[in-house]
């Protein structure tokens, strides 16, 4: 086989392959056993046919063909690997030339990892707001807490923001009752955002047994982007009532004996949490110093891809309808065109960013182990409440395990720049960032949970000391 590449763009190649005749008997032979066992000839047993006699009877044609399609996608990866190309995404396959019993040739054509001039990020500075805390900070987390400690009770009053209601829904469109929409009995905080547009507005100022009726747009469903008409009736009406904040209550709800324990103990983990945002902030401004100073060739395909896709994710809650959509965006304030435009511009910076910080990973020499592998599927497992199990298998169903080692690598790459950039704060002052992102001495499993450390939300510091009760 020969192959020869050449370079069409910087993001594109065409992949020239001859293959003679000669090589590939083994195909020829894996054809005739396919297609015997697939024709009834008689006097032969499936599969028994000799390639003379198949030839005789269907012609030469079905074979190579055959033979064809199994060896072109074959010898483009041969022709791959021997010059090296760093492919992205799908090859547009030609045949050029095809001579019976003598030779085969094809190209491919494909987008390609570009060459990219990487700047000396050793010398990159970003500046990042100071973490600050205040007393009514503190304070907030701790009502938090209480509201986890709180009970319902039941009110004869007009129902108010942030009470808890029991409640009947119904709707209709153009007259005619939508199912999906209706259900008796549901329990709802008032300014919760977890229902409709316009129930909240409904609701407040209504007593147990009235009913209120308002129009809203359906965000999803078979009515999705229409207007409907709701009817909500209010069954009874609760506030919560907050457990005094006291040393009784800290040693409820936490391992601490008294409040001012407790109060310290949040504000600690309010700090971590606003240094944590503060790590995130230096690492999306190092990587934003990074773009600007990177001259980033973008595939073509590979951007039509990631547009497809972010239109694909918008458009899948209305069954793909595409005039639903439309009038849901309208309902928004914004248009289709906009949000193409939109999805074009994030679409660019999302495969700028991953080309960068590939070809930083490369330099580097960045690698991902199994364990910081199996942290990143826990972490993801997690965030969809499910079982790491469940979510290995769907990844791999849907092709996604790469893209996972992909991130994690992504990650880590941007993690070794910020180590080496200069952070300093308001006033000017360095910072010291080691434990976010780790110390040049750090393992690289260390260095992968640091860098998903800022990239993951962190959860309340409420929760948190909940959580440990």
């Amino acid at each position: 086989m020969k192959s020869t590449v050449e370079q069409l763009s910087p993001t594109r190649v065409k992949i020239n392959v001859e293959v003679p005749f000669d090589e590939l008997k083994p195909n020829f032979d894996r054809a005739y056993k396919k297609i015997a066992q697939q024709v009834r000839i008689p006097g032969f047993r499936p599969g028994k046919v000799p390639a003379r006699v198949l030839e005789s009877r269907i012609g030469r044609a079905p074979v190579l063909d055959e033979v064809v399609n199994e060896v072109i996608p074959a010898k483009y990866l041969e022709a791959v690997q021997a010059g090296e190309v760093r492919t992205l995404g799908r090859p547009d396959f030609e045949v050029t030339k095809l001579e019976d019993r003598d030779v085969l040739e094809f190209t491919a054509e494909v987008d390609v990892r570009p060459e990219i001039e990487l700047p000396d990020y050793s010398g990159i500075s970003v500046s990042v707001d100071d973490v600050e805390l205040d007393d009514s900070e503190v304070d907030a987390e701790l009502d938090q807490l209480r509201a986890r400690f709180g009970t319902l009770t039941g009110v004869e009053r007009p129902a108010e923001n942030g009470d808890f209601v029991s409640i009947d829904l119904s709707a209709t469109v153009d007259g005619e009752e939508v199912p999906d929409a209706s259900t008796t009995g549901l329990s709802y905080e008032i300014g919760s955002g977890q229902l409709v547009d316009g129930i909240d507005e409904a609701i407040i100022g209504a007593t147990a047994g009235e009913t209120k009726t308002f129009t809203t747009q359906l965000v999803a469903g078979e009515h999705a982007g229409k207007d409907a008409e709701v009817s909500v009736t209010v069954q009874s009406v609760k506030q919560r009532e907050l457990p005094e904040a006291d040393d009784e209550f800290a040693q409820l709800a936490s391992e601490f004996d008294t409040l001012d324990e407790l109060k310290a103990d949040l504000r600690e983990r309010l700090t971590r949490m606003k240094r944590m945002q503060q790590g995130v902030q230096a690492r999306d401004k190092v990587l934003e110093a990074l773009l600007e100073t990177t001259e980033v060739p973008i595939p073509e395909k590979v951007l039509e891809g990631e547009i497809e896709s972010r239109k694909h994710d918008a458009i899948h809650p209305f069954d793909h309808d595409e005039a639903a959509w439309a009038k849901s965006l309208e309902a928004q304030g914004t248009t289709v065109e906009q949000f193409e435009t939109e999805a074009r511009e994030e679409s660019e910076k999302a495969v700028r960013t991953q080309l960068l910080l590939d070809t930083i990973a490369e330099k580097e020499g960045v690698d991902v182990n199994d364990g910081e592998l199996t942290e990143r599927i826990i972490y993801q497992a997690q965030r969809f409440g499910i079982s790491p199990d469940e979510y290995v298998q769907r990844a791999q169903q849907s092709g996604q395990l790469g893209a996972i080692y992909a991130d994690v690598r992504r990650g880590k790459a941007l993690a070794t720049v910020v180590r080496g950039a200069t952070v300093t704060g308001a006033d000017g002052s360095e910072l010291d960032l080691s434990d976010l992102f780790g110390g040049a001495e750090e393992t690289a499993e260390d260095s992968a949970e640091s860098t998903e450390s800022t990239e993951a939300a962190e959860a309340s510091p409420a929760e948190e000391t909940a959580s440990q009760k």
